[in-house]
Parts: structure tokens; C-alpha cells; sequence
């Protein structure tokens, strides 16, 4: 089983691609003989992790693909580093705005994707969508959601496999709704072939 997440609209937004690019996502993967599920976690600090547990616990999936938007970006962003911090610039949608405070209290500093980011980045620009590999989740409920599965994952002892990717608004990105779906599916076939990513420059200088 696939598990792919997005999330409720939030910030005064009516609408957040994530969650529907993952349910159509899901929908394809399944089509293509790959079973798959979609869930929408709210943008609220509280009770997101939660949400993603129990979908954990319910699906028992093998690999994992967490979504959320960036309203900013200009293109699908594929998340290296999850921060074991919450530091928020504007409240969620229950009001809350925990500031400098753990995402899990006494747990590393940081978690890697252990998805094959570069792989997934050749995929995506071979299909001419838009992409880039992020240094940085930010410090909001997506960087919350995305340690909370790497925690998670890394506590089961399993060899499941799962990471982020920040989606853009279509109309920013100049891509249509059916491409950030198609982006994930990429995403997700590129982590089911095999483990070893592949050498392509794709960092920053600052």
C-alpha cells in the first residue's frame, strides 16, 4: 500500500492543490495496479500528527509521500530535511502559533527523506514539470507533518520508505492540476524501483 497525504486549505485560501493532486494521485497509482490511499490532514498543530499516525497504523503502507502547499514556489519542491522544530509566522487554522518549541521533545535534530530525491527530480524535468530539490520544509505544520513521518518510520524498524514534496499553485507554477498529480506518481515509481539515487548537482549556495 501507498500512503499519500495533503493537506486542508489553509491561510485564508479556498482551495490547496496538495490535497487534491494527492487524491488524484492515488487514483492513478491505483489505476496502474499500484493500490494506494489518499488522506487530508488539517493544517492545525495539534491534531495533524495524529491524523498521519493513525493513517500510518490503519494502512501499514510501504512507502509514504506527504504533500503540502507553497504558495511561493515556482515549481514542485522535492524536501531533503525535516527539522525537529515549530516555529510559526502565522497562526494555524485553529489560531494556534507555537513558537521554538520541538516537533517531538528529545528526538534527533533533523531526519533525511529517504526518498531518491534526484532520481525523482531527472523524472519530473524529463517530463518537462517544473522542479527543484529544498534544502528546507520550513518551520510550519508541513515540516511538522514531514518529521513526524521520518520519526515515525525510523521508530517502526521497518524498511518503509517515505518524504515531502511542496506543491506549487498550478497557476504560479504555470502547470495544470493533472501535472502535480502526475508529478507524485513520478515520485512515488521512482522510490519503488530501488533505493540507490543517482549523483546530480542540485543544491544551492545559499
Amino acid at each position: 500500500m501507498i500512503l499519500l497525504t495533503g493537506f486542508e486549505p489553509f491561510g485564508g485560501d479556498p482551495l490547496n492543490p496538495s490535497g487534491d493532486a494527492s487524491r488524484r494521485a492515488a487514483e492513478l497509482l491505483s489505476e496502474s495496479g499500484h493500490p494506494a490511499t489518499a488522506v487530508e490532514l488539517p493544517c492545525v498543530f495539534s491534531e495533524a500528527a495524529g491524523v498521519l499516525r493513525r493513517a500510518l497504523q490503519d494502512h501499514r503502507p510501504e512507502l509514504v509521500v506527504c504533500t503540502g502547499l507553497n504558495a511561493a514556489a515556482g515549481a514542485v519542491m522535492l524536501e531533503r530535511v525535516a527539522l525537529n522544530v515549530i516555529d510559526a509566522r502565522i497562526p494555524d487554522n485553529a489560531g494556534e502559533q507555537p513558537v521554538d518549541v520541538p516537533v517531538v521533545p528529545g528526538a534527533p535534530a533533523a531526519y533525511f527523506t529517504t526518498l531518491p530525491l534526484k532520481r525523482a527530480l531527472a523524472a519530473l524535468q524529463r517530463e518537462g514539470i517544473p522542479a527543484q530539490v529544498s534544502q528546507s520544509a520550513g518551520t510550519f505544520v508541513c515540516n511538522q507533518i514531514f518529521y513526524t513521518l521520518m520519526h515515525e518510520l525510523a521508530a517502526s524498524g521497518q524498511a518503509r520508505r517515505g518524504g515531502f514534496v511542496h506543491v506549487p499553485f498550478p497557476a504560479v507554477a504555470r502547470v495544470d492540476p493533472e501535472s502535480l498529480a502526475t508529478a507524485l506518481v513520478l515520485v512515488v515509481r521512482e522510490a519503488l524501483e530501488g533505493s540507490a539515487d543517482i549523483s546530480l548537482g542540485a543544491g544551492t549556495i545559499a
